[in-house]
């Protein structure tokens, strides 16, 4: 079974740039403390051990050649206070075995070191004073307890080593840290402006950070500056294309008023209102939503603002379910009303009632239109949005339809950051047309 890591692992950018950087810290820190206390701390607390084992063979010595129990403890007093040891009679009895306290390394040296040259001795403390060491021995005149400070046999203890990598460690993490986060915050503030204008807003942003990260920002406002451009010349083309058009379908209108009213001129004028209809979208669809701002928009409202237009309009629309926790998003409008009217549209031209909801989730705020009509097939759903498409008769332009209508809807969806999705109606049982766009 392999281990997946990857859940464990931080997502964002920062943690990652972090973690490549606090590891290798950690990993060098480690390896040189484990290189350092083995070779030089446990290296120098053997070389000093063993220099006290040779005093501390000598007293034994002279102590079991002295001729009585008397001049044996004169003569360890006297070696004891050349020698700087302190020897005298155990007040109590020996530990059972070796006193150490875990993390006390150097004095494991301590212990296995005196073991090997002294073989008479009995057991060792280390952990009755930081500063001393307490020895037994037994000798031809009984035990003897030996008391030496810690510093004859061994360096300083090695915590404070890691004491101080650790401080060490947590200065260059924060310094990391502050390095890391003057680095990424360009980044962030390049992604926000780039998310923003996603969802058509346009926010100041101005490249900083290293050369790599301005170059990026650099080639995001010249992008940002030339789809403004463009978008600004096909609306001026376009606007331009509608009045010229506009004016021969007045001329022909005005004509068609002063003819004859029979069949054909009733055909006529059939045919120059759906001209006109159909320029009309065009120029809605083309357009979009580039001349309006986004402003702090209540949903809710919104959607019973349609709902009551549609009332009055005599289309057979219903309210749904409007979840909403309150407050208001940034929207555009009129670009969002123009969309739900276009589905409203479908959805009364293919079906005999619809419905108009609302549902608030974490990222996304979706107006959901329902119609109790024949459908989309699933196959056809991705065709159905593109401009121009008219999959059947139903929606041929005698009908209303030009063919604009779901692309002008899936084309604001898009410039507010969300998408335009077709699916089954599970309440009403037809076409289900769900419009998203980010909170």
């Amino acid at each position: 079974m392999r281990l997946d890591l990857k859940p464990l692992l931080p997502r964002g950018l920062f943690g990652r740039a972090a973690l490549i950087l606090v590891l290798p810290i950690v990993a060098v820190q480690l390896i040189v403390a484990a290189t350092f206390i083995q070779r030089h701390f446990e290296g120098v607390t053997r070389q000093m051990s063993e220099g006290i084992a040779i005093e501390i063979r000598h007293l034994l010595n002279e102590v079991a050649a002295a001729p009585d129990a008397a001049t044996a403890a004169a003569r360890a007093a006297e070696l004891g206070q050349a020698l700087e040891l302190a020897p005298r009679m155990p007040a109590g009895p020996a530990p059972a075995e070796d006193l150490r306290a875990f993390w006390d390394w150097s004095g494991r040296v301590v212990i296995v070191t005196l073991r090997e040259r002294l073989p008479e001795m009995g057991t060792v403390d280390l952990t009755g004073s930081s500063r001393l060491v307490r020895v037994w021995f037994a000798t031809p005149y009984g035990p003897l307890e030996l008391e030496m400070e810690r510093r004859r046999v061994s360096a300083s203890n090695p915590h404070q080593l890691l004491v101080l990598m650790v401080i060490t460690s947590v200065v260059m993490t924060g310094v990391a840290y502050v390095f890391l986060r003057n680095q990424l915050t360009p980044i962030a503030r390049l992604a926000k402006a780039a998310e923003a204008f996603g969802k058509g807003q346009v926010v100041p942003y101005r490249p900083r950070g290293a050369l790599e990260v301005r170059a990026a920002g650099n080639a995001f406002l010249d992008m940002r500056a030339r789809i403004e451009r463009a978008i600004e010349s096909r609306t001026q083309m376009l606007s331009g294309v509608s009045h010229d058009l506009r004016t021969p379908l007045t001329r022909m209108k005005l004509a068609l008023s002063l003819m004859p009213e029979d069949d054909d001129t009733e055909a006529l004028m059939r045919d120059v209102a759906q001209m006109e209809r159909m320029v009309d979208e065009f120029l809605a669809f083309a357009r979009g939503d580039a001349m309006e701002d986004a402003v702090p928009v209540d949903p809710v409202a919104l959607v019973q603002e349609i709902a009551d237009e549609a009332a009055r309009a005599g289309q057979p629309l219903r309210l749904g379910r409007l979840d909403w926790p309150g407050g208001t998003i940034r929207l555009r409008p009129h670009a969002v009303r123009r969309a739900l009217d276009n589905l409203i549209g479908n959805a009364v031209r293919h079906g005999t009632v619809a419905e108009l909801s609302l549902a608030a989730g974490e990222r996304m705020l979706r107006f959901s239109v329902e119609d109790d009509g024949p459908g989309i097939p699933r196959e056809l759903r991705e065709e159905a949005m593109q401009p121009f498409r008219r999959l059947d008769a139903a929606r041929d332009p005698n009908k209303g339809g030009v063919g604009l209508g779901l692309a002008i809807a899936a084309d604001v969806a898009r410039s507010h950051g969300g998408v335009l999705r077709l699916l089954d109606s599970e309440t009403l049982g037809g076409l289900r047309a769900e419009l998203s766009v980010a909170r």
